[in-house]
C-alpha cells in the first residue's frame, strides 16, 4: 500500500506535473541506461531521443532518479546530462533505495528501483530495454535479479525488449512463471532476446493491438492480482544481431568478467561496454534501436491504458 509519507519522497517536474493535472499518461523510463547503459554522449541522445518519440505519440515521458535525497519524477536537460557524465551514480535497486535517499547522493534506478518509483508516483507503464533476471550459472552463484521479484509484486506493466542475452532466459521465464507474472509479447509470438528478435520460448501470450494489451492489463488488476506484466517486443530487424554471434561474444565477455573478480551489480555495465567495444559499438546502436521501438510500445500501451481506466474497462 502507498502511503502518504511515502510519495513526500517525490518531486514531480513540471511537465509531468502538468501533464498529470491534464490528464495525459506518463511513462516512466529508468535513468541506469544512462549512467551505466551506455556511454557518454550516446546515453544522452538517446534519453531525449526516447522523451521526443514518447511526447510524439501523445504520452508525457517521466524519466526517474535520485537527486539531493529525493525521488525526481522527470527531468530537466541538465539533469539527464549530470547523470550521463557523472562518474559517482549509485545503480538503485530495492535494497539500494533508503541508502542513496538518505546519503542524498546521485542515483540512478534500475527495473525494479523504476517500478517502485513509478508505482509511487501512480505511473502504470515503464518503458526499459531488456529486463534483469537469472544469471546464467545461477545454480551455483544463486544470482538472480531483483527485478524478477518486483515484477511479481509492483503493479506496473513494462515494456521490453525480453530480457538481457547474458542471462539464461529459459530460467528467468520459469522465475517469472512460478512467481505468477504475466510475459506478454507483440510482433510475435516467441519472447525477444535483447539483441536478437527471438529467444527460442514462447510467451504466455501473444497480443500485438496495445487496446487488446490494457484490457488484459486491466483485467488482472481489477480482479486485485498485484503485481507487473511484461511486454516484450523484439528490436526491429533491420537493427537485430546475429544470434550466433552475440552469444560467442557475450560467453568470452562473462569469461573475462569471472577472471577479473567482478560480480553482483557490477556484470552487467561491464558486459554491456566490452559488446560494444568487441563489436565496434554495433550492439550500441542495436541497444539503442530497442529501447527506441520500446518506447513507442510502450507510449501506444500508456494511452490504450488510460483510454480503459476512462471507460470503466473498455479499450
Amino acid at each position: 500500500m502507498i502511503t502518504d509519507l511515502a510519495a513526500s519522497w517525490l518531486t514531480f517536474s513540471a511537465p509531468v506535473a502538468a501533464a498529470q493535472a491534464a490528464g495525459r499518461p506518463l511513462v516512466a523510463l529508468e535513468s541506469t541506461i544512462i549512467a551505466h547503459g551506455m556511454p557518454y554522449p550516446e546515453n544522452i541522445h538517446t534519453a531525449r531521443e526516447v522523451e521526443d518519440l514518447i511526447r510524439a505519440a501523445g504520452a508525457e515521458p517521466a524519466t526517474i532518479a535520485l537527486i539531493d535525497g529525493r525521488i525526481r519524477i522527470g527531468l530537466a536537460d541538465e539533469e539527464l546530462e549530470m547523470l550521463g557524465r557523472s562518474s559517482k551514480v549509485h545503480k538503485v535497486s530495492r535494497r539500494d533505495l533508503p541508502a542513496v535517499l538518505a546519503s542524498g547522493e546521485l542515483g540512478a534506478t534500475t527495473v525494479a528501483g523504476t517500478m517502485i518509483c513509478a508505482a509511487l508516483a501512480g505511473i502504470e507503464v515503464f518503458v526499459t530495454g531488456g529486463i534483469g533476471g537469472v544469471h546464467r550459472g545461477a545454480q551455483k552463484t544463486f544470482d538472480i535479479s531483483a527485478d524478477l521479484q518486483e515484477l511479481a509484486r509492483t503493479s506496473v506493466a513494462v515494456v521490453c525488449a525480453g530480457a538481457k542475452s547474458i542471462l539464461d532466459i529459459g530460467l528467468t521465464l520459469e522465475y517469472l512463471e512460478t512467481h505468477g507474472v504475466p510475459v506478454l509479447s507483440c510482433e510475435q509470438d516467441n519472447f525477444a532476446a535483447f539483441y536478437t528478435r527471438d529467444s527460442g520460448f514462447r510467451a504466455d501470450l501473444r497480443l500485438d493491438d496495445a487496446a487488446e494489451q490494457a484490457r488484459f492489463i486491466r483485467t488482472k488488476w481489477d480482479l486485485g492480482l498485484a503485481g507487473g506484466v511484461l511486454l516484450s517486443a523484439p528490436v526491429p530487424e533491420a537493427s537485430a544481431m546475429i544470434a550466433e554471434e552475440i552469444d560467442a561474444l557475450t560467453r568470452q565477455v562473462l569469461g573475462e568478467a569471472t577472471t577479473q573478480g567482478i560480480s553482483g551489480k557490477a556484470v552487467t555495465p561491464f558486459v554491456l561496454a566490452r559488446l560494444h567495444e568487441l563489436t565496434g559499438r554495433r550492439s550500441l546502436a542495436t541497444n539503442i534501436a530497442l529501447v527506441k521501438h520500446n518506447a513507442e510500445v510502450g507510449a501506444r500501451l500508456a494511452l490504450a491504458l488510460a483510454r480503459a481506466g476512462r471507460s470503466g474497462g473498455t479499450a
